[in-house]
């Protein structure tokens, strides 16, 4: 089977975005190709990268995708040159947005994204490992999380997904109750259960990233804590709840704070992700102005999170 290789030449700022439309859109296997992951020797996080500079941007980043070669592939490209060309209302910068095709043999295309990832030690205990690469802990209190992305964005190696695990390292606490708002492959979820939650409501708009959730929580042998299922933010949820995450941008941030807020207990955490430089402001006004208190702020290239907390 001939599949078609979809290159968008964009910005950083545009990944997590362009990623859900070229998902929505069928496509199988997302990577980037960001040329900050060419430094020399041992990375921010610990991995080491082996790749080649040719197939690297001068500047900017490619976000590349697979689509089924078929009758409907000219509709569709249309169709994902729109939805990101209107990214731009909603204030995300899309940089060079040029899209290239490229025909590549199904052999290829099942292994050629693989390359991109490689086992990456992300926080004081977290490491992330893909379940094709054979990794072994380097210390007795290593937490290793298995991943397998398949077609749900979400490897753990980008800034806003590093900056959530990083928070929750530091404010999650033993036997709590979890939410996690836009799961995507769930390593949020994963993490969480790893650093001692006692249950997980993991909800997401996309089946495929529902199932990829299940099946990352499988590989990790903790299905029984995690319950995941299609739901549009929070609506309709009632399950109480000692901390929340949500790993999704600052436009969707926004709407949802008052029901976090609600379900939330009493001292209870909000850590939130996936925050451009730009809409920072914006996110911090929002919580406050719910009654949150901001406990801190961090920063990760140009992303932003923080963690807000319910008063007592």
């Amino acid at each position: 089977m001939k599949w078609s290789e979809i290159s968008v030449h964009t910005t950083n700022e545009a990944i997590e975005p362009i990623s859900n439309i070229l998902h929505e859109s069928g496509a199988s296997g997302v990577v980037i190709e960001d040329p900050a992951d060419l430094e020399k020797g041992e990375a921010r996080f610990g991995e080491i990268y082996a790749l080649d500079p040719s197939d690297y941007p001068e500047e900017g980043v490619i976000v590349k995708a697979y689509l089924p070669k078929n009758s409907f592939l000219g509709e569709t490209v249309e169709e994902i040159k729109g939805s990101i060309t209107a990214l731009e209302q909603f204030g995300i910068d899309i940089g060079t947005n040029s899209v290239t095709l490229a025909e590549i043999q199904e052999e290829d295309w099942a292994t050629a994204w693989k390359k991109y990832y490689k086992p990456v030690k992300i926080s004081e205990k977290v490491t992330i490992a893909p379940t094709w690469e054979d990794y072994q802990p380097v210390s007795t209190d290593e937490l290793i999380i298995e991943m397998d992305p398949g077609m749900a964005f979400g490897t753990g190696t980008h800034p806003t997904t590093v900056l959530s695990i990083q928070a929750l390292e530091r404010f999650i606490r033993k036997n709590d109750t979890v939410i996690d708002v836009g799961t995507g492959s769930g390593i949020l979820s994963v993490a969480s259960i790893l650093m001692g939650a006692k249950q997980v409501y993991a909800y997401d708009l996309d089946d495929v990233a529902v199932t990829s959730a299940k099946n990352n929580a499988a590989l990790n042998n903790v299905e029984d804590r995690l319950e995941a299922s299609r739901n549009n933010l929070l609506n309709g949820v009632t399950h109480q709840a000692d901390l929340i995450v949500a790993n999704i941008l600052a436009e969707i941030i926004v709407k949802f704070p008052k029901d976090a807020y609600a379900l939330l207990k009493p001292g209870g955490y909000f850590i939130t992700s996936g925050i451009i430089e730009g809409k920072k402001e914006l996110v911090r006004e929002s919580l406050i102005e719910t009654g949150f208190e901001i406990i801190e702020s961090n920063r990760m290239e140009d992303w932003i999170s923080f963690t807000a907390r319910r008063p007592e």
